[in-house]
Parts: C-alpha cells; sequence; structure tokens
C-alpha cells in the first residue's frame, strides 16, 4: 500500500478503514495495454496530486477543498493508496465484504477484468455501465485492454448492462453486440435524445448491483486529450458526469476510472477532470 506516493486525494478524510464508507485506491499497471501511446501506470500520482494542486487551497495554514456544489455530505472517504493487479483479489474481498464502495483509479482497462471477477465472488449478478470510445470486445484474442468486455461476460449480467460512448467500434465487436444483445447508446444517441431521456434509459436497463467502469476516452479529446487511445466525437465532459451521477444516485457498488494518459495531457486537463469526476461521483452517493 500507498507505494510510490506522496499525497493522498484530497478528499481523503479518514485513515481508518472500518469507518470508511469510500475507498480510493490506485493500481499503476499498464502490462496489458496495446497503445502506442503509454503512461497509463502514472495516472493515480498525477490525479492524486492535481486534486491537491487544484481542488483544495491553503489559507493561512488551514485546508479548504474545492467540493462539488452539494458537498460530500458526511461521508468517510479513505485513500488506500497503490495495489499491484496481483493485490486485487485479496484487496477487494476486504472492501466489498466491509460493504464498502471502492473506486479505483488506473492504469490500462485490463484492470476492470480483474476488479469485476474479484467482485463478482461476493456479488452476483454485476450489471456494468462501460463508459468508452471503444467496445473493447474484441474476442479473437484474449486477456487483454481491447477484449474486457468479452473476457467478463461470465460475471455480469448482458441484459442489464451496456455501454456508452461507443464510436470506433470493429467489425467483430460489432458482432459481438449483436450476438450477446448489448444495449449501446453513443454520442449521437445522446445528441439526439438528450440527456434526461438518455438517464432513464439507463436506468430503466441496469440492475441492482451496478459497477461503472470509465475509460476516459469516452469523453472527446477537446475536453481530455490526456488519454492512451483519443477518439474525436466523444461526449462532453458535463454531459458524461451528469450521466455518472444519476446512475451512482440510484446505488452502485464500486467503479473505476481508467486510461488517462498524462504523459499526452495538455496542462493536467485529463487528470483534472477524473480528479473533479471522482469528487461529483463521491457527492452523489447515497
Amino acid at each position: 500500500m500507498r507505494e510510490g506516493m506522496e499525497k493522498t486525494i484530497c478528499w481523503a478524510n479518514t485513515d481508518n478503514f472500518d469507518e470508511a464508507d469510500i475507498v480510493i485506491l490506485g493500481i499503476p499497471d499498464e502490462s496489458q495495454s496495446h497503445a502506442l501511446r503509454k503512461g497509463t501506470s502514472e495516472a493515480p500520482h498525477f490525479i492524486r496530486d492535481i486534486s491537491n494542486l487544484r481542488d483544495s487551497y491553503t489559507r493561512e495554514g488551514t485546508k479548504s477543498l474545492a467540493l462539488p456544489f452539494t458537498g460530500i455530505g458526511e461521508k468517510k472517504i479513505l485513500d488506500y493508496g497503490n495495489i499491484s493487479k496481483e493485490q486485487i483479489d485479496v484487496t477487494f474481498q476486504k472492501i466489498i465484504s466491509n460493504s464498502k464502495i471502492p473506486i479505483t483509479i488506473g492504469g490500462d482497462h485490463s484492470i476492470t477484468r480483474e476488479l469485476v471477477r474479484a467482485i463478482s465472488k461476493n456479488i452476483d449478478p454485476i450489471s456494468i455501465v462501460y463508459f468508452d470510445a471503444h467496445p473493447d470486445f474484441v474476442s479473437s484474442t484474449q486477456n487483454y485492454y481491447g477484449s474486457v468486455f468479452f473476457d467478463i461476460l461470465p460475471n455480469i449480467d448482458p441484459k442489464t448492462s451496456l455501454q456508452v460512448g461507443i464510436r470506433t467500434p470493429e467489425k467483430e465487436e460489432l458482432d459481438n453486440l449483436k450476438k450477446y444483445d448489448i444495449k449501446v447508446i453513443t454520442p449521437f444517441d445522446v445528441a439526439e435524445q438528450g440527456l434526461e431521456e438518455i438517464s432513464k434509459s439507463i436506468l430503466q436497463t441496469i440492475g441492482k448491483n451496478v459497477y461503472i467502469s470509465f475509460d476516459m476516452d469516452c469523453v472527446d479529446p477537446a475536453f481530455a486529450p490526456g488519454v492512451s487511445v483519443p477518439v474525436p466525437m466523444g461526449l462532453q465532459n458535463i454531459d458524461a458526469v451528469y450521466l455518472l451521477k444519476k446512475i451512482v444516485e440510484n446505488g452502485i457498488i464500486g467503479m473505476d476510472i481508467m486510461e488517462v494518459c498524462p504523459s499526452y495531457d495538455i496542462k493536467d486537463r485529463t487528470s483534472h477532470l477524473a480528479s473533479r469526476m471522482i469528487s461529483e461521483v463521491i457527492s452523489s452517493v447515497k
């Protein structure tokens, strides 16, 4: 734990695992990424650092947080530090068995496979809401960042799971989406139907045990340039966070934020957006 950490995320307000409601942890691993852009393993450090630089202020020795408009209430938030992929199973057994909500910062998106598998040992069935520019539904090659959704099919309920923000599928992925009847919401659907209708559609689809996986390339590169595989015509940042908050208000069992690539960011805009997303998620947890 806490390897290579200089700071915790700025909203952390307890060091006591037992009293924590939300547990934030980093997994600085990109070992199963095939992206030309490298550096997602740096994201846990950068997002924490930016949260302190831009989302907290110190005046006369007193720290003040830049909170979401609704605040974070009385929630107790623990920054667990960083763990390796090999520690996921035992760590998440501890978190989930104690009824805490994990928010994980990656790393490449293959980490989500291990997270979902670990959580499914305690919670079944799982509805996953998969925010991404790519379906990650390759089945001809498995166990890498492009096959995540196929790899976790045994651990989720496809009928109550869906993908949001998809706009660059391969033919094989289109075939798999059709074969397994996965609901997909594209940025064009959001533009045409509006956020209110889209959020209703999501809430009508998902089941009880909802897990959110958020690849930052779901957001348009104009708002999130620092990702490993950027794709134009993505969701606007406010639209993505609006949908996130609606889902979280309905109840979640956990969430991850993946594929921030600080070495390709512009003035840390993507890390800062990820930091603000975490605060908005925390504020929406019931």
